[in-house]
């Protein structure tokens, strides 16, 4: 996919950049792929804020993924990729030969007519899943299992893939796009490629509004704050601030703050330090 921009008929419109999703489907996705979310706009269940800078947005629909790739020995043949608004990827509308339809993460390559498998003898294609134990060492995969059977939990976002390392008993090693080397059992399901959409990270919102369209509401620096309101706030002039806090004390902004005593049995290299 290739960035867009727009002429400049307004002074925010000069900055905007978006995804040319030209060669997306415009069908409506099958209603039986579709779910209401309730929003909660950051509140709890007393209607207090919980989570800060959430509330408002576009109305949408879930679609529901496809994450554990269960259906063995089926073909399914690629009926459109489709924009999601709930992730940065996009996502690929299945038919399978039973008829039935289902959604997956759309893999870099996957296109319109592509045939797509799952299960231990399927071929190394683009897009098919199959337990650790039988993908070949350095290959892209994407949407890892933690826990077999319970669907993909890892690198789901857009332009990520990680890289099968080695396999040592029941677990193999699998690098994560962070640097990090973990162990994931070998029975674990995942699916091959590098997810779509790469060029996501390149674009620009351009203005306020575009994040107000996400359901993401404004956030104040710390240091603009007066010190009842934050541990980095007050001062005379700009000379405010400290170690990055959060506004409840705790360090944050590069500050380590993992447990000495948290067990870290499944990770055999830490990820590279910010």
């Amino acid at each position: 996919m290739a960035i867009k921009s727009y002429k400049p008929t307004t002074p925010s419109r000069r900055f905007i950049t978006d995804i040319d999703r030209s060669e997306l489907s415009n069908e409506r996705p099958p209603r039986q792929l579709l779910q209401k979310l309730q929003r909660h706009a950051g509140r709890d269940m007393y209607g207090h804020i919980s989570t800060r800078h959430k509330g408002g947005g576009a109305k949408k629909m879930y679609r529901v993924i496809d994450f554990k790739r269960d259906k063995d020995g089926i073909p399914g043949k690629v009926a459109g990729i489709e924009y999601d608004p709930y992730r940065s990827a996009h996502i690929a509308r299945i038919h399978y030969a039973d008829g039935e339809k289902r959604y997956i993460l759309a893999p870099e390559g996957l296109k319109v007519g592509s045939v797509v498998m799952s299960g231990e003898e399927c071929e190394f294609n683009v897009g098919n899943a199959m337990p650790l134990a039988k993908i070949p060492l350095g290959m892209p995969i994407h949407n890892i299992e933690l826990v077999p059977g319970c669907g993909g939990k890892l690198v789901r976002s857009a332009g990520c893939s990680a890289t099968l390392m080695a396999k040592e008993g029941a677990y193999a090693h699998v690098r994560m796009p962070s640097g990090e080397v973990r162990l994931i059992p070998q029975k674990a399901r995942a699916t091959i490629g590098v997810v779509g959409n790469a060029d996501h990270f390149n674009i620009s919102l351009g203005k306020a509004g575009r994040s107000r369209w996400r359901g993401i509401r404004p956030s104040v620096r710390g240091v603009a704050m007066n010190p009842i309101d934050h541990p980095m706030g007050g001062g005379e002039g700009k000379a405010s601030g400290g170690h990055p806090t959060t506004p409840w004390g705790k360090p944050c902004g590069g500050k380590k703050t993992r447990r000495r005593s948290k067990r870290s049995d499944y990770i055999i290299k830490h990820r590279k330090s910010a």
